[in-house]
């Protein structure tokens, strides 16, 4: 089994794998039922667990539904990478946890990825 890491990895880097992973099978179900992701929220820490929902959408002749459903993050931000949705953290969780963005700068300056151009930001 993949670690969840390397999941996401092969998500964002538009991997091709042998055979579906579990998240590829999940996503080809909603793909024959109308059902989309519309984003990942990381909602909450609790002791050290992460928690999320994730927010899905259905469209058909019928109209428009939205489902928002409670899931581990790991799962939550692989399905939003994989469909190149939003991923959104809560006000209160973002207020609880230190800012790790200069840590996420430092490293990145390290490990430049494949498709890296000049940083404006």
């Amino acid at each position: 089994e993949q670690s969840m890491g390397r999941v996401i990895e092969m998500f964002l880097k538009e991997e091709q794998k042998e055979r579906p992973m579990t998240h590829d099978l999940m996503i080809n179900m909603f793909r024959v039922f109308g059902v989309s992701v519309e984003r990942a929220v990381i909602t909450d820490l609790k002791s050290t667990t992460y928690y999320a929902r994730l927010v899905l959408k259905q469209e058909n002749s019928l109209g428009q539904n939205i489902a928002d459903i409670d899931a581990r993050p790991s799962d939550c931000l692989a399905l939003a990478v994989a469909q190149k949705r939003p991923i959104f953290v809560s006000r209160d969780l973002f207020e609880q946890v230190d800012d790790m963005s200069e840590v996420l700068r430092q490293f990145n300056k390290g490990n430049p990825s494949d498709d890296d151009t000049d940083d404006e930001d």
